[in-house]
């Protein structure tokens, strides 16, 4: 490139940013004012939601628990109907699943949005017996109550809203609810890919973070697995024929915490263990299995190599180790277009005197599947909540209002003005598409996340420019 080209590029980067770093300002200085009835129609709802919330949390529904599943969705699937949505069950595409919940209204406007929620927990049947959903201050505590049927609760409540105020400023609003989403949405990720494909953003309703926080980047998943074969024998007659693959076990799983990188925040630790099936028989079998999360593809990579190494790395002779990394949930990198959602709901907060930070958390969820197609995406608008997994899953009822607020004005402003990226190539050639290879190591291409080659110029600008992020 010669010396005027590049100068003229530094002028049209800096320009960019000079524009942009206005707009910024200028939306800062500009007064949020509240769009009340938005707020009225909230408030009405408010009292429906609490029930809701109780009634959905009063099903034991884990993700085996097809009958549950099945009696939350019809619940959801009922009060979505009375708001005029078509409303339909999607069989998972793996078999033993309760299906899903799809949901669609149409309006008359431009932006195609996808709301993902999941109707699954992580508790056995039985788990609502012993642990009734109950209210301590405003706290709404019992399983799945902020992981994640408060999420169910803030879509319900934000689509009654614009069908009260007969919003229908937008081409069209998909909500999945997924029936197995704690064990990987393994038969609803193609579904959510499919769905993403064809919206112009993602909004995921897992719980908002406390104290006011929506999530930008999430962790991968994956299942270690380690099998141990050894040898049965009498324990009192004659142990030592016995190979006893519980202690194989046993030191594998402890191995495998070397596996983790606190550096880079990847987690390995060990949450199932199993062998044995009397008390005097040395065991010939055992199974361990421990979860995995990272923030990128190349630590499960790094951790996939390392299992192989550890489990070659026996304690008890002549038993056989068959030792697996299975990825679930892929990593949800932080994006571009997930800041440009990120300010929009901010200022969107702001007309209620809120205050929205971005956070990068260590669960993995749909959004990965939804953002891997390109499709911008955000998480967390649901209800703020915590103690996911444990006896004090709750969902924070005083974040009813404020969160179904946001949900509802962030629907309105999508559906006005879809989020978009448009890339304007300038070569030669200006109908020559893109093609590898890229140029990564650039830094302007990585900072707008745009693909580059040495003879194709990708400038990103503002909504005020050619590439237009509205």
């Amino acid at each position: 490139m010669t010396s005027l080209g590049t100068n003229r590029r530094q002028a049209e980067i800096g320009l960019c940013i000079a524009i942009v770093l206005l707009g910024i300002l200028g939306s800062r200085i500009t007064d949020a004012r509240e769009d009340a009835r938005v707020m009225t129609a909230v408030k009405a709802c408010e009292a429906d939601a609490r029930s809701l919330l109780q009634q959905l949390v009063q099903i034991d529904s884990g993700t085996a628990d097809i009958s549950g599943v099945t009696a939350v969705g019809a619940t959801l699937k009922t009060e979505l109907e009375h708001i005029g949505a078509d409303v339909e069950r999607v069989h998972a595409s793996v078999a033993d699943l309760g299906d899903n919940v799809v949901a669609t209204l149409t309006g008359r406007g431009r932006g195609r949005i996808l709301l993902i929620a999941h109707i699954d927990t992580v508790f056995p049947h039985g788990t609502v017996a012993q642990r009734p959903y109950t209210v301590v201050g405003e706290r709404g505590i019992g399983p799945g109550a902020g992981d994640d049927k408060a999420g169910a609760v803030t879509a319900v409540c934000a689509l009654r809203v614009l069908h009260q105020l007969d919003f229908r400023d937008y081409a069209r609003i998909t909500l999945i609810l997924n029936s197995n989403e704690e064990t990987g949405s393994l038969g609803t990720r193609d579904l959510i890919r499919a769905k993403a494909k064809e919206s112009d953003v993602a909004i995921n309703l897992e719980r908002g973070v406390p104290p006011d926080g929506v999530e930008v980047t999430r962790k991968g998943s994956a299942i270690i697995t380690i099998e141990v074969t050894g040898r049965a024998a009498h324990s009192g007659l004659e142990p030592e024929k016995g190979r006893n693959a519980v202690v194989e076990a046993s030191h594998q799983a402890l191995q495998l915490s070397s596996l983790a990188n606190p550096a880079r925040e990847t987690t390995v630790n060990v949450t199932m263990i199993e062998g044995g099936n009397a008390v005097n028989v040395i065991p010939d079998h055992a199974i361990v299995k421990a979860d995995v999360r990272a923030f990128t593809p190349e630590e499960f990579d790094r951790v996939e190599n390392g299992l192989k190494r550890a489990a070659a790395d026996t304690i008890v002779p002549d038993t056989q180790i068959r030792a697996s990394l299975t990825r679930n949930f892929p990593p949800w990198p932080r994006a571009a277009s997930t800041d440009a959602l990120l300010a929009r709901a901010q200022k969107l907060y702001a007309e209620i005197g809120g205050k929205l930070t971005g956070v990068a958390v260590g669960s993995s969820a749909d959004v990965a599947f939804a953002a891997e197609t390109g499709t911008p995406s955000i998480d967390g608008l649901g209800i703020r909540g915590g103690g996911a997994h444990g006896p004090e899953d709750y969902a924070d009822l005083s974040s009813i209002v404020p969160r179904v607020y946001l949900l509802t004005r962030m629907l309105m402003d999508l559906g006005r003005n879809p989020i978009r990226l448009q890339i304007e190539i300038n070569t030669e050639n200006k109908h020559a598409a893109p093609t590898p290879p890229w140029r990564p190591q650039d830094p302007f291409c990585r900072k707008a996340q745009a693909p580059c080659r040495d003879d194709i110029h990708a400038i990103v600008f503002s909504r005020f420019l050619r590439c237009k992020m509205s």
